[in-house]
């Protein structure tokens, strides 16, 4: 950390050789999990009501300004247990995060499967398809994904585990086609993934009614698609003549 004191101090780092990088234009974030177990205990109370209302609170992403206080001043006094007075002196903020309510976490998956769904339309325009995700299969992601010590850590491995694994064998098995629209739901008893097709065979303009607005489709999947449909055109046009 004594490397950081020159740097926080005067905004200059001198390298071996006597060159001197200029920061003072730079900002730095640093980040630690120092004091996570106090924090963890005090967002964990064992018994009474206050285990019950810090449960509600911390489902609902909201933590009372009592409770955060003590967040933050647990992972200061952690920090200045470890760092040395003359590194603290020269941080201006020490910022602690909230843990992550259910609002956020929802929020942070339909990221990640905004992002597969991007995948399966750059990876290949012949077989780009749609999946629309239910509720229950949204819950049971994050179930799997997610928990109120480690946030969303977990979660795109879930995502990778339990829906894009499947997924991939359908594709192979051709199962799953170009065109498709896939409807993915949880099955309660056989506790997995369950996925049906809901129809088959769309064009490209039909996927992007689908589609969440944050997601884009390449220039190049529109050209293919209106290429296939004119091909398709000229074949039934020949056939009735």
């Amino acid at each position: 950390w004594n490397l950081l004191l020159g740097i926080l101090d005067k905004a200059t780092l001198t390298l071996g050789d006597n060159r001197k990088v200029d920061f003072s234009r730079a900002m730095i974030f640093m980040t630690s999990n120092l004091g996570a177990a106090e924090m963890s205990a005090l967002l964990a109370p064992r018994l009474g009501f206050n285990a019950a209302e810090t449960a509600r609170q911390q489902a609902a992403g909201a933590i009372d300004e009592k409770l955060n206080s003590k967040l933050g001043r647990s992972g200061t006094e952690a920090a200045r247990r470890k760092f040395t007075p003359e590194f603290m002196n020269r941080l201006d903020k020490v910022v602690t995060f909230r843990p992550l309510g259910n609002d956020e976490l929802r929020r942070i998956l339909d990221i990640e499967l905004n992002m597969v769904q991007q995948r399966v339309f750059t990876s290949s325009v012949d077989r780009s398809f749609v999946f629309k995700t239910t509720d229950k299969a949204k819950d049971y992601l994050l179930h799997e994904g997610t928990d109120m010590k480690y946030g969303a850590r977990h979660l795109k491995r879930a995502i990778d585990r339990l829906l894009v694994q499947p997924m991939s064998n359908l594709i192979a098995t051709d199962q799953v086609r170009g065109g498709d629209w896939i409807r993915v739901d949880f099955d309660e008893n056989a506790r997995s993934l369950t996925f049906f097709k809901e129809a088959e065979g769309l064009p490209v303009h039909a996927m992007a009614d689908l589609l969440d607005h944050s997601i884009s489709i390449p220039a190049l999947a529109f050209a293919h698609g209106a290429l296939f449909e004119g091909k398709t055109q000229s074949a039934r046009s020949s056939k009735r003549g």
